[in-house]
């Protein structure tokens, strides 16, 4: 029989499907059970159309056959089979797909969809194979015919025989090398979990003989191996049932059985979507971040299938950063079997569903959010960071998805509120959402600064993480109401009698708050007398974008020199501190300096700022005592 050449191009793309298209060499058990699959679902269709023809699925598998000593690993399907010119057309030239054309064939009417591409996936069997042998013998005909290919050389096609209608692919699996173990894929319980991973829900018994130990029935105590076929695919997937079916103790089966998590979710959705995209989907919120959840190893991602075969364990363009914490799978038959990651991302179809994806998850979000608090508290306090980080990166482009989302402990109760709640319940005559920042709320209960606004009888939020602030700075203004730190030079409202007497006193004390500002030079911007302090005698308050608090976690970072906020020291003019801090400006200016040196550090101390000279600190106050 004389060899026939593949074309060209054909022989450059195998040579390239053998050396370099998959990363993983397992994926070429997927191609060929997704194509016996397509096969029979081919001659499901036809039953549809053609009286004659009686579908019964029962009838209808694919088959793994293993010699370990003749080193080949044999597929057999029972589906439509292939003609002379068939294998000609499907196999002799790569990349040409009897499935697809058939698909396009078919796409207007109703029946199975067919998703693989009897072309390219083939020969990703000779990654692992230095010669294929394919047997087939169409519905509806006697004879069979046997297709030959050692690789790039070429193939030959001869009459064979074989008895029933179908296809079966022998692959001569290679031998081991120094690089690669092929020996692995002529181990049954090898194959069977690339089957597991890969083509679980196949809708067809994937069958293949394993041995197995089990008791001799007739010797207590002794076993006996003993070869059975078994089937190693599920077949019915869980996203294909009707929902009413379905419990949450199922859900919650799923998500262990897929090992997305050792802990429980929290919540699940399941999405049966049929519009200009159909696909299927199950997400999960998990009750607990994975260990390495908020460091750079964590692979965001959901599984993706296409019409029941995995294309990928981990598809990040699945789902945007700030909610890569949601875990589940996706399953569409609008996606292709892709032979790479990079043609993958430009799907239009994937984008579309990723969209949708995301929208899904704002809603559950809410929905938690809304009528299940103490479930989405729990959430926020594992995962609540990851949507500031949303906020705040890209210059707050997601802002709009995620504002709505976030909690902050309140000072009226101490509870979590949304900012939603916040703004319903403001008094009619408070103009800014006013927040402190700390590193606990038992911290920033004890801040001077607190204590204007809440005598106001305004709530004010703490914000104890160290990305709030800057989540907060992002947002701006949530419901045309500007963000206001209590710790900021002006807290827009009007002063009390405390804060006229506070401005009176500026004014006459201008020569001791200059001074002060010039022992303090290149410390403070200013010092003034204070309009928010009630019961403490100094504080520290900040002018422009910068807060205390931010100044604090960005010279924590490398690289951070010169970072400064402009800080202000107030000085509460109704404190005793304040009458020998005159006292001391009108009579013994050593002692003035003295005093003007400890009332900076006690706010530095109060901001948990770090003290320059902790050694003059304690000389200071030790000439204080003497």
């Amino acid at each position: 029989m004389a060899k026939k050449q593949f074309k060209a191009e054909s022989k450059r793309l195998l040579e390239m499907m053998i050396n370099s298209i998959y990363t993983q060499k397992e994926i070429f058990l997927r191609e060929l059970l997704s194509n016996a699959s397509d096969a029979i679902d081919k001659i499901y269709y036809k039953a549809l159309t053609d009286d004659r023809l009686v579908f019964n699925k029962e009838d209808y598998y694919i088959k793994i056959a293993v010699d370990k000593s003749a080193r080949t690993l044999t597929i057999t399907d029972t589906g439509i089979g292939m003609t002379k010119d068939e294998l000609d057309n499907n196999l002799g030239v790569i990349a040409k797909s009897g499935s697809l054309a058939f698909k396009k064939e078919v796409e207007a009417q109703d029946g199975h969809n067919i998703i693989g591409q009897f072309g390219v996936g083939f020969y990703s069997a000779f990654m692992v194979a230095d010669k294929l042998v394919v047997t087939s013998r169409a519905l509806g005909s006697d004879e069979a015919y046997r297709w030959i290919s050692a690789g790039a050389d070429g193939y030959t096609i001869e009459p064979a025989e074989k008895e029933t209608v179908g296809t079966e692919i022998v692959m001569h699996i290679k031998e081991n090398s120094e690089e690669e173990q092929y020996d692995e894929f002529l181990e049954p319980y090898r194959l069977k979990a690339i089957v597991k991973k890969y083509s679980d829900f196949i809708r067809y018994p994937i069958k293949m003989d394993m041995t197995t130990q089990k008791p001799k029935e007739d010797a207590e105590g002794e076993f006996e191996e003993v070869t059975e076929e078994q089937v190693l695919n599920s077949m019915v997937p869980i996203w294909r049932r009707n929902k009413s079916e379905l419990k949450d103790e199922d859900y919650e089966q799923f998500y262990m059985d897929k090992r997305y998590g050792f802990d429980k979710p929290l919540k699940h959705v399941h999405i049966s979507a049929d519009g200009a995209v159909v696909y299927n989907a199950i997400l999960f919120i998990p009750e607990n971040a994975p260990f390495d959840y908020y460091t750079k190893e964590f692979e965001k991602g959901l599984e993706l299938y296409s019409n029941g075969v995995l294309i990928m364990e981990k598809c990040g363009d699945l789902l945007p950063d700030y909610f890569s914490f949601v875990k589940g799978m996706v399953d569409s038959e609008d996606l292709s079997l892709n032979i790479s990651r990079e043609l993958l991302q430009h799907d239009r179809q994937l984008k579309l569903i990723a969209k949708n994806i995301k929208n899904k998850i704002k809603s559950m979000l809410q929905s938690m959010l809304k009528d299940e608090r103490e479930a989405y508290e729990k959430f926020f306090a594992a995962f609540g960071r990851q949507l500031k980080f949303g906020v705040y990166n890209d210059y707050g482009m997601n802002k709009g998805d995620l504002q709505d989302l976030l909690i902050f402990t309140s000072s009226k109760e101490k509870k979590l509120v949304s900012l939603t709640e916040y703004v319903e319940r403001m008094p009619e005559e408070q103009k800014y959402i006013y927040y402190a920042t700390g590193e606990s709320v038992a911290r920033i209960e004890k801040s001077p600064q607190l204590e204007v606004v809440l005598d106001k009888g305004y709530e004010v939020l703490y914000l104890t993480d160290d990305i709030d602030e800057f989540a907060i700075k992002v947002i701006a203004n949530y419901k045309e109401n500007e963000f206001r730190n209590v710790a900021s030079g002006d807290l827009g409202f009007d002063v009390d009698e405390a804060g006229d007497q506070a401005e009176a006193e500026t004014e006459e004390a201008k020569e001791l708050f200059q001074r002060m500002g010039e022992l303090l030079q290149g410390k403070v911007k200013t010092v003034k007398a204070s309009k928010r302090l009630k019961s403490h005698p100094v504080c520290l308050s900040a002018e422009g974008e910068l807060s205390i608090e931010m100044e604090k976690i960005l010279k924590a970072m490398p690289d951070a020199n010169g970072i400064q906020a402009d800080k202000v020291l107030e000085i509460n003019v109704n404190h005793d501190v304040y009458n020998s801090l005159k006292a001391a400006f009108e009579q013994d200016k050593e002692k003035f300096e003295l005093y003007t040196q400890l009332l900076y550090s006690q706010a530095l101390l109060i901001e948990g700022l770090s003290i320059e000279d902790p050694v003059e600190l304690s000389n200071n106050i030790c000439k204080v005592m003497v």
